[in-house]
């Protein structure tokens, strides 16, 4: 029996997955969690075998959850379900810790099928991000500015994109602000940017926040 904890801040969403997956004679939904901090109460307690999560929450987004996930329970498999297009945040995320990634429209069977090769210490890849892992392999400096960033530095991109204040991140991910401070000239830098608005356009421009 696979241990499944739904990690979503729509409740419509995690009744639906739940009554799916409850089907499904190999998997329990042993737990939903409506944001990152329930979330990381059921890692805490070792009560799931996966972790089925969404990238856009309230207060710590799916990103800071995946990562706070990975620093406390390296061997869990976390298979993102998202409302945003692969090509925006699977290669990025599956470099981040994630064992697959899978957009909201695709098709029930294949949540389950995914659920069922991560739980067995695979990935799950899609064609399309496939191919899209081979060409950043054959042409590795054409990669998208943000594949380009550290996971910390992705981390702090997404929150300044997001309108925090570097106090606030310093707050958020106990960091000095001057340690923030100089992951923003990092990302910046990378990027090729010069303000946080920039940062906030082209995460729009990219899909990367709503």
């Amino acid at each position: 029996m696979i241990r499944v904890a739904i990690v979503d801040d729509h409740a419509i969403v995690r009744a639906g997955l739940r009554q799916f997956l409850t089907e499904q004679v190999d998997l329990r939904v042993v737990a939903e969690c409506a944001n990152g901090r329930e979330a990381l109460d059921v890692v805490r307690e070792q009560a799931a075998d996966v972790v089925l999560l969404d990238i856009s929450m309230p207060g710590q987004n799916g990103v800071d959850t995946l990562l706070a996930i990975k620093a406390r329970a390296p061997e869990l498999p976390v298979l993102i379900l998202s409302s945003f297009p692969e090509e925006h945040y699977a290669t990025t995320l599956l470099r981040q810790g994630a064992s697959g990634y899978l957009n909201k429209e695709c098709d029930p069977q294949d949540i389950v099928k995914a659920i069922r090769t991560v739980a067995l210490g695979r990935r799950y890849i899609t064609p399309g991000v496939a191919e899209r892992l081979a060409a950043g392999l054959a042409s590795g400096s054409e990669k998208a500015l943000h594949e380009q960033l550290s996971e910390r530095e992705f981390q702090v991109f997404l929150r300044l994109a997001q309108g925090e204040t570097i106090g606030q991140l310093a707050i958020s991910m106990s960091l000095s602000a001057k340690t923030v401070s100089t992951y923003r000239t990092r990302v910046m830098d990378k990027m090729g940017l010069s303000s946080n608005s920039d940062l906030t356009y082209y995460a729009i421009k990219n899909g990367l926040i709503q």
